[in-house]
């Protein structure tokens, strides 16, 4: 156990001499590490916002079913638990004639010109909430189906535009991510095939003194454990200050009011796991595969 414990000390000791013996490609590989992450990480906080905008304005998305004219207010409102039951339906507010009327005269700066508007001239009617915008269209035809309900108006325009804009959205952003991750792991794996190949000598030698592929490979790989963490945690650092400081901006920006960026505190989690397992992966698979080249001669 204790022979273990030392033989792990010396890897890593090893794994830190290493990266400040070659501080310059070590630099090289942090930085690349760093701006790539930014970059994706950048793409994919900016999908999540998008999506979350466009979920805002499909809850805004809302159903209006009027009831028929016959039905008193006690009827008319008996009515919701049968439109709660229907797939797709989240909730629904009754809304009076009284209410309606004075939703109307809302519109208006005028409101004496209208005040003498016979509640009678409305009708009851429901605002239905959906759970699934692009299903509006059935959960139309679903409420015009209850007795009792004389129309219903949903704007499937909007609806389907919606749902076709954050599809859109949603696939150019995974392809957008895949290929800058894909980059990224090319020229990463490679700036860390460079150092191993500055150190191609030193690899040698060993290997002569009677070195195993285990003891030589070691080091490597906490080096490149070191190097990917280091990079890849840097990057949620700094991905954070800048995500914070393009937020107080547009807090401050007048013309993006309607624009409620979510709180990185919402995303953090997974993105840390994100980036964490690519700085892993980068770094010690990176390292691991540029070592074969040199292990296997």
């Amino acid at each position: 156990m204790k022979l273990s414990r030392n033989r792990t000390a010396y890897y890593i000791k090893e794994g830190f001499t290493s990266i400040f013996a070659h501080s310059l490609m070590s630099f090289a590989s942090i930085c690349i590490i760093v701006a790539f992450l930014i970059i994706m990480g950048g793409f994919i906080l900016m999908a999540v916002n998008i999506n979350s905008i466009i979920g805002e304005l499909e809850n805004d998305n809302i159903i209006l079913a009027y009831v028929h004219e016959n039905l008193d207010e006690i009827d008319a409102y008996a009515l919701a638990p049968e439109l709660r039951r229907i797939d797709n339906v989240t909730s629904v507010t009754f809304i009076t004639r009284e209410s309606a009327k004075y939703s109307f005269l809302e519109r208006y700066e005028d409101t004496e010109r209208y005040k003498d508007v016979d509640p009678s001239w409305f009708r009851h009617r429901f605002q239905v909430y959906v759970e699934d915008v692009a299903l509006i269209g059935e959960t139309q035809s679903a409420i015009q189906g209850v007795y009792g309900i004389a129309k219903v108006n949903a704007n499937l325009m909007i609806a389907r535009g919606l749902v076709t804009l954050r599809n859109i959205v949603t696939g150019l952003s995974v392809i957008i991510v895949a290929v800058l991750l894909a980059i990224s792991l090319f020229i990463i794996s490679n700036t860390i095939k460079l150092a191993m190949y500055e150190r191609r000598e030193e690899i040698a030698i060993m290997r002569m003194v009677g070195a195993t592929n285990a003891f030589i490979r070691w080091p490597f790989i906490y080096q490149g454990f070191i190097l990917g963490m280091t990079g890849s945690m840097s990057a949620f650092a700094a991905l954070w200050s800048l995500y914070g400081l393009v937020a107080g901006e547009a807090l401050e920006f007048e013309a993006m009011f309607f624009i409620k960026l979510m709180p990185f505190s919402t995303v953090s989690a997974p993105l840390f796991l994100l980036f964490a397992a690519i700085g892993f992966s980068v770094g010690v698979g990176g390292s691991g595969l540029a070592l074969n080249r040199y292990l296997n001669v």
